[in-house]
């Protein structure tokens, strides 16, 4: 009732508009969300140590790119993340034979302190909460941790993603993730780097599978800021 009291509140005064067309109420109208052409279809993805790839869009569609910029960069807006990843669920939904995940975690890609500083939450993790509640499956923040501060990949080059990533993450708490089947989740994978990097420190740690989950799916030329 508190929540609802002060959102009422927060809407009276700072009133949200539509990314997309600007109309007043939210920050994604259902008008604007139903020109996102949200994928029903899957195929197979597997590198070394990803198992697989589910994701919801691509990148390409500006729309999207807009709303993740906008998830991750100022103005930092944190409400996205319901339909940013709602657009998961709906991509699960349009299958035909919708995967089982009632036997996985989920695993956010983790950002250094620093960053989380700046933008005062982690995006990866954020998505993650609304899809631990959507598959109602557990969310585990503790386990895999970022140690290092990096350059952000959107600036890098395929290969300079894979120097910039290497030995960054660790893992805490092994025993939660030994012998598990994890959902890593992120915003958009482009060349995969640091998912690949994440899923080869979960597997050395003893994880029996991993699956990737993000909204969007872009090219190395589509996720420059």
């Amino acid at each position: 009732m508190k929540n609802k009291l002060r959102n009422s509140i927060l809407n009276l005064f700072f009133p949200k508009f539509c990314f997309g067309c600007q109309k007043e109420g939210e920050y994604l109208c259902q008008d604007c969300r139903a020109t996102l052409e949200v994928s029903g279809f899957h195929q197979k993805f597997q590198t070394k140590n990803l198992d697989d790839l589910y994701f919801a869009i691509n990148y390409r569609n500006s729309l999207i790119k807009s709303l993740i910029q906008k998830f991750k960069y100022e103005p930092f807006v944190k409400e996205l993340r319901e339909p940013l990843s709602s657009l998961i669920s709906n991509h699960f939904q349009l299958m035909d034979k919708p995967p089982n995940f009632s036997d996985f975690l989920l695993v956010p890609v983790p950002l250094e302190k620093r960053k989380i500083r700046w933008r005062g939450f982690n995006q990866a993790e954020e998505i993650g909460k609304e899809l631990s509640n959507f598959l109602k499956i557990p969310l585990l923040d503790d386990v895999l941790i970022k140690i290092k501060e990096t350059l952000s990949q959107a600036e890098l080059s395929g290969k300079e993603r894979e120097e910039n990533i290497k030995g960054v993450f660790v893992i805490k708490n092994k025993e939660k993730i030994e012998g598990e089947k994890i959902l890593l989740v992120d915003d958009v994978y482009t060349t995969g780097a640091t998912m690949k990097e994440c899923a080869r420190i979960l597997k050395e740690a003893g994880a029996r599978e991993i699956i990737g989950i993000v909204v969007a799916r872009a090219r190395p030329d589509e996720d420059s800021f």
